[in-house]
């Protein structure tokens, strides 16, 4: 018997390697198109700015996305910057001009843009809707300037912040769909999740509800690889994390 030349073991025993380490959903079966979308999670307390990536491959008529990197803002969230708004837009400079880098320069003014404000921003429109409405119109100038595809910059509602909790969390989790041996995507048959945020001054319960038993003008419908999902969102007033520690400290005063 003649035996193997060491050289062509070695190879061999590389390349298995590489098969066994190498997961299948990572080595697409054709070379597909990248796109790129960024979204500004402006939040009470600061601002972070993701940079999402995809293929024009789709799980029944959704698209399959993944994170890519994400670049947290320097300052406090821009609900802070309501005394002088155009500082709000300044400080985004940096992440964008990061992003500019991490995106291909072909795919800028192809690459849609959002932002999305949260709590803090809420409660400064009900308070003082002027100034909020002038940190949007900041925000937008800044956004509008980048060699990015602006989208608009808005105040989610409670509602749907915690509907696209629920999204995440249950996307992170493979509940909508999942990767089979071949790499394959195929129905998950899992259950949704439900979704517990705690913040500073109250907690937000999101689950799935029947369809028949849902109240047309409660919850978000969504549609989503192709199923529809109905949510509803539970508030929980005085039971954020601020709100807590007062008790706990009222507690061991006492």
């Amino acid at each position: 018997r003649e035996l193997l030349p060491p050289w062509l073991v070695i190879v061999a025993g590389l390349t298995g390697i590489v098969l066994l380490c190498v997961s299948t959903k990572d080595v697409p079966m054709a070379p597909l198109r990248t796109k790129y979308g960024i979204v500004l999670d402006a939040g009470p307390s600061r601002t972070i700015l993701f940079i999402y990536q995809w293929t024009t491959t789709k799980a029944n008529k959704t698209g399959v996305i993944r994170g890519c990197s994400s670049c947290p803002v320097q300052g406090p969230g821009v609900s802070s910057y309501s005394d002088s708004p155009e500082k709000a837009g300044k400080s985004l400079e940096s992440c964008l001009n990061w992003a500019q880098n991490e995106i291909p320069a072909e795919q800028h003014s192809q690459t849609p843009l959002y932002l999305g404000a949260t709590a803090s921003m809420r409660q400064l429109n009900l308070t003082h809707p002027i100034l909020s409405d002038s940190l949007l119109a900041a925000l937008t100038g800044s956004l509008k300037s980048s060699p990015f595809n602006f989208q608009g910059a808005q105040i989610l509602s409670s509602r749907e912040e915690e509907a696209f909790n629920w999204i995440a969390v249950n996307y992170v989790l493979e509940n909508f769909f999942k990767y089979d041996w071949r790499g394959q995507l195929v129905p998950s048959r899992k259950g949704m999740a439900g979704v517990l945020s705690v913040g500073a001054s109250s907690a937000q319960l999101t689950s799935e509800l029947e369809e028949e038993k849902q109240a047309p003008k409660e919850g978000v419908r969504l549609q989503l690889y192709g199923q529809t999902h109905r949510v509803h969102t539970q508030q929980c007033p005085c039971h954020g994390t601020e709100q807590l520690r007062r008790r706990l400290l009222s507690v061991l005063i006492q």
